[in-house]
């Protein structure tokens, strides 16, 4: 099949076309009736801009598509020596990806239902109107047209299992890759700046993966999680003695990546104490643990992550400016997903294959109206925000294709009813739990967010929780406070 950009049927029917290009589809026609034969065939080539061939019989069918396999075959079922039903059958099993739609004047719920059984697209019953027959050929065209584009992505996410953990093909990710093969078997310090959600902690562990230090895990911090005094012993470490509870020595995480590489995110929340103590790690390789007096050498390779503006805090006093040149020699710019629109579908069909084999999900694929919406969603919460979408719409799916509706994003519909609720005695126990703590989840978020007009802190406190794990559970879910922050009246 072939894809390039004009209509199947003509201006009187409803139009089918693809967004690849032109659908240029192969037909064959098979029945034992000449005259229905030559009706059939002329009504599909006037109609539709396809190939067509026809045959009167199933063995010359069969025959035919030895040498030549179309993308539909209509046949009708009551035919003398191999029938409807047997060709049916063998085409199924020699040449699976072909779409059948059979025809029968003898039209039994039976004969339906063992058509449908064994692999048939649709059941189609003499006599018919011209009208019932296009449109029965222009659903199995979107139909295949949407397999057809499912296979292009997979393929091309094939295609890029050599860049670790990375999906898409524009040229903004382009970018991140050269950068990334060029720098990743050096020990230069790399600054990786990005909003929230764009995949900065990806890109290091890319750069770690690609190097020479790969053989040793990378040691990740997270800079706002935790109290200055217990970020310091955690990073430097402390000698037996050094406060009350340091009843043992303790290696910090500097030297617990010697040999490796360590991320430091978030970097434009570490204190400026800290700021001090990590540039003479920059500058003299070495550290010094809390109540000891000598120094000792680390071999670690620092990479640093923000989605800060860290020229504003030096210019606050809350960044040191000498630090800032430091982590800086080389920088790495995340692009917010909004300005690479065309790496979403890819994205989106890989989280919707990953999510559906976790979730037993699997052969769910996107309605023709999908992949537009994501396309035009400005995705303020980047490649995270669209995952966790992907991933709820795959728990809240039936077996239909996922519509561009089911995607609407939580935060915005937390207080609308949910249709998956009524059937939820349908599912497995443990499926339709999931399906109502995801749920509720990311509406209890979206409504404390709400009410607290986006302060995360103050939302976490209203709910009981530290901001820590509030913040884990709003990327989890892919909210964003500025969702929820009213603009500041400019107008007085």
């Amino acid at each position: 099949m072939t894809l390039a950009g004009d209509d199947c049927l003509t201006a009187d029917q409803p139009h089918f076309s693809c967004p690849e290009g032109e659908f240029a589809a192969s037909v064959l026609i098979v029945d034992d009736d000449l005259d229905m034969l030559s009706m059939l065939k002329r009504i599909v080539r006037k109609k539709c801009r396809c190939e067509v061939k026809t045959a009167p019989s199933g063995e010359n069918a069969w025959q035919l598509l030895g040498d030549w396999q179309p993308d539909i075959v209509l046949m009708d079922i009551k035919m003398p020596g191999l029938d409807g039903l047997a060709l049916l059958q063998k085409v199924k099993e020699q040449y699976p990806a072909i779409a059948v739609i059979m025809m029968s004047g003898y039209g039994t719920v039976e004969s339906a239902i063992a058509a449908l059984k064994n692999g048939a697209y649709d059941f189609i019953q003499k006599p018919f109107d011209n009208e019932h027959l296009l449109h029965t050929l222009q659903r199995c065209l979107e139909h295949l047209c949407l397999l057809e584009k499912n296979r292009r992505l997979q393929s091309r996410l094939a295609d890029q299992e050599a860049f670790p953990g990375f999906i898409g093909a524009s040229s903004k990710i382009k970018e991140v890759y050269g950068l990334i093969s060029r720098l990743a078997d050096t020990d230069v310090t790399v600054l990786i700046r990005g909003e929230s959600g764009t995949g900065k902690e990806l890109a290091a562990r890319a750069l770690h993966g690609l190097s020479a230090r790969n053989k040793k895990t990378m040691v990740t911090v997270n800079c706002p999680a935790l109290p200055e005094h217990i970020l310091e012993s955690e990073l430097f470490g402390y000698a037996r003695g050094a406060f009350s509870g340091a009843t043992h020595d303790k290696k910090g995480l500097f030297l617990e990546a010697s040999g490796s590489t360590i991320l430091l995110d978030e970097i434009g929340d570490l204190p400026i104490l800290l700021q001090t103590k990590l540039l003479r790690v920059l500058q003299e390789k070495e550290i010094m643990p809390l109540g000891q007096t000598k120094s000792l050498a680390v071999d670690v390779r620092v990479l640093a992550s923000t989605n800060q503006d860290l020229e504003e805090k030096i210019r606050q006093g809350l960044f040191r400016e000498d630090l800032f040149y430091r982590l800086n020699v080389v920088t790495i710019t995340m692009p917010p997903l909004r300005k690479r629109p065309e790496d979403i579908p890819p994205l989106a069909q890989h989280f919707l294959a990953a999510f559906a084999r976790e979730y037993d999900r699997e052969g769910l694929v996107f309605a023709a109206d999908a992949r537009p919406a994501l396309v035009k969603r400005p995705w303020k919460g980047n490649v995270r925000e669209l995952q966790n979408v992907i991933k709820r719409a795959v728990l809240l799916a039936d077996d239909s294709p996922i519509s561009a509706r089911q995607l609407t994003e939580p935060g915005l519909e937390a207080s609308a009813p949910r249709p998956i609720v009524e059937n939820l005695h349908t599912l497995h126990y443990n499926l339709a739990k999931q399906r109502l703590v995801e749920d509720f989840s990311a509406a209890y978020l979206a409504e404390a967010l709400q009410q607290n007009n986006g302060n995360v802190t103050a939302a976490a406190q209203a709910s009981g929780m530290n901001r820590q794990a509030f913040q884990k559970l709003m990327r989890r879910f892919g909210l964003t406070a500025e969702k929820f922050r009213t603009p500041p009246d400019r107008s007085a």
